[in-house]
């Protein structure tokens, strides 16, 4: 094991779980920094933290010592953005050298994706920083996709005729293990991460009914009747707010492109739909 730690956070949930496993398949020592200590994953070479982005006492006890950490987006949230800038600013204060971020494609203070406004200030806020970040600016996850149907087959959103280039988690994760066993070659830089092809939801629609063995179709919808069909979840408006412009994002042709960011980092070509396991 390195002497000195890598802190990961997120290591609870999908993506910061295979980083997590990844690192320790490396021999890599980890400080895994999460709100409950028994979700934690157990990993050789890691010691569980228990800490919150806003509680800046226990994160800087946790971060103390350490010179690279994962920093993953926190839960989508209206105080989304203070919990960033906590963590940012806590570690700045102690001393981090290198903070590996998970932002969202297309980061931009109008970006039609509600989300991706926050990644961008986020961004803003670590670049305002002495230390060097490196920005994984991760497009729609493409294990996300199968999970956009409804119970009844139904895909539906107003994406029109729009294309996303959505990415596989564990591409993501490749990039970010690379990326945080060697800091230095990558400091500074943003990286933009996608699948090898973009696809239309009609298109998504008919790889997933091969592979599900079940009919999927698309349905497009205007933005009033996307509102309605979502109104029976009872959720805030920002959340509601959210998964419309998830769609409208895809309409306006803002996740479309296709980088080589991930085999240029991970050194392999990412998955596409057609090859992703599905469970």
């Amino acid at each position: 094991m390195a002497d000195t730690p890598i802190a990961v956070t997120g290591c609870t949930g999908r993506l910061g779980g295979r980083i997590a496993r990844r690192l320790a398949a490396q021999g890599v020592a980890q400080r895994l920094i999460v709100r409950d200590a028994k979700r934690a994953p157990s990993l050789p070479g890691a010691e569980v933290h228990v800490a919150t982005y806003r509680n800046r006492d226990a994160l800087a006890r946790a971060l103390e010592g350490v010179r690279t950490a994962l920093f993953v987006s926190a839960k989508e949230a209206p105080t989304r953005l203070e919990e960033h800038f906590a963590f940012i600013e806590t570690a700045a204060a102690v001393g981090v050298e290198t903070l590996v971020y998970t932002s969202f494609y297309g980061a931009a203070p109008n970006a039609t994706f509600t989300f991706a406004r926050d990644h961008w200030a986020t961004e803003q806020r670590l670049r305002e920083q002495r230390f060097s970040s490196v920005m994984l600016r991760d497009n729609l996850y493409l294990d996300f996709l199968p999970m956009m149907a409804g119970e009844d087959g139904v895909l539906r959103g107003p994406a029109g005729h729009g294309r996303v280039a959505a990415v596989a988690q564990d591409d993501i994760a490749d990039v970010a293990t690379a990326v945080l066993l060697n800091p230095r070659e990558h400091r500074g830089r943003t990286y933009s991460l996608t699948g090898p092809e973009s696809l239309t939801l009609d298109e998504v629609a008919a790889v997933l009914s091969r592979k599900l063995g079940r009919p999927i179709r698309y349905q497009a919808e205007s933005i009033e009747e996307a509102y309605r069909s979502r109104a029976r979840y009872g959720a805030e408006q920002w959340q509601v707010d959210a998964w419309v412009s998830t769609y409208t994002a895809i309409a306006a042709g803002e996740l479309a492109d296709v980088t080589t960011d991930v085999e240029r980092v991970a050194g392999h070509a990412p998955m596409s739909l057609e090859t992703l396991p599905l469970t």
